[in-house]
């Protein structure tokens, strides 16, 4: 199969991020060739509006490999955010590129105010959107016949995706993984990235307070996400299954169909991984560490992170752990 190509459109004053993060998920995708090869999933490229260099707001000098007079046809086409694209002479003429491409492009996504690119375009009217918190509502101001929802981590309707601010852009490049090329392919960027594949909850609680929604048609693939939260919890098949409404076979059979591994062992899996991140940066008790993943008895913590790792809880924090602070002194 040929790669998709997904190009990115840049311009002055654009955030960073919003392309860099997305551009690297996608660049990351390698796929088996049924030769013992991997090839790239991706194409990805950067179109400016003519040849010359672009700065960020951070200060990046970014320069594009094609314009939008000599660019290609593309798959998928991203427009980053950034002040920049909040100037309405910006996103009309990014607007009036935008429109031409319509019919050779099989979809279009904004991260964080690149929709402003979008709404220009007039193609937004009456579909639901979302942006960063911060500018959901000038955006409504702006473009009132657009439904804009600030609580969405990112949104599909029809052709058209968004995302919420900058590293949504990450999210929503996942979801697009996953509806090429399936959850495993996703998952596995995820966890080179070291980032959630699906985050749960709305986009208030990670900005004032800032909140994500992810929203998945696969029972299978949407219960990881409640996994990684809930490492706490009961995470026997029963309880998975009973959680996708599947019976535990039916369940444990399409699970592993689409991830390559056992409910169990992936559960364990992120249960050492959390643990282990626990025990590099907190200054709780391995007692408490392994209850807050999951575990109930400190024996069969102890011997699963050794089976894992190849060292005991306290010799990995002996070796990887933060500093202990010095305790205070009374003064004599």
């Amino acid at each position: 199969m040929t790669p998709k190509r997904i190009g990115f459109l840049i311009y002055p004053a654009m955030q960073a991020l919003d392309l860099v993060g997305p551009m690297d998920a996608f660049a990351a995708v390698t796929l088996a060739d049924g030769k013992g090869r991997r090839r790239p999933g991706y194409e990805v490229l950067t179109i400016g509006f003519d040849s010359t260099s672009v700065q960020a707001e951070s200060g990046l000098l970014l320069t594009p490999q094609f314009t939008t007079a000599t660019a290609p046809k593309l798959d998928t086409l991203v427009i980053p955010g950034g002040c920049g694209m909040r100037e309405a002479k910006t996103a009309g003429k990014a607007a009036a590129w935008i429109n031409g491409q319509l019919r050779q492009t099989r979809r279009i996504a904004a991260v964080c105010t690149g929709v402003y690119a979008l709404a220009a375009t007039g193609l937004l009217n009456e579909r639901r959107v979302t942006t960063h918190w911060r500018y959901a509502q000038d955006l409504a101001q702006r473009y009132p016949a657009i439904v804009v929802d600030a609580g969405a981590i990112f949104l599909k309707d029809g052709l058209f995706y968004t995302s919420a601010g900058i590293t949504a852009g990450i999210d929503l490049t996942l979801a697009l993984i996953e509806e090429d090329y399936g959850p495993s392919v996703a998952l596995t960027i995820a966890r080179e990235l070291v980032v959630y594949l699906k985050r749960s909850g709305g986009q208030e609680q990670y900005s004032e307070p800032l909140q994500f929604q992810t929203q998945s048609t696969d029972r299978v693939a949407n219960i990881v996400g409640w996994i990684v939260t809930n490492l706490r919890e009961e995470l026997s098949v029963e309880c998975l299954a009973a959680k996708a409404n599947l019976g535990p076979r039916h369940f444990s059979r399409r699970f592993q169909r689409t991830f390559g591994t056992t409910p169990a062992a992936f559960v364990e899996t992120l249960r050492m991984d959390e643990a282990r991140r626990r025990l590099s940066g907190e200054h709780d008790t391995i007692e408490r560490v392994a209850i807050s993943v999951g575990y109930r008895s400190d024996d069969v913590f102890r011997r699963t992170f050794e089976r894992h790792f190849g060292i005991s809880p306290s010799v990995y924090r002996s070796r990887f752990g933060a500093p202990t602070r010095p305790q205070p002194t009374a003064a004599l």
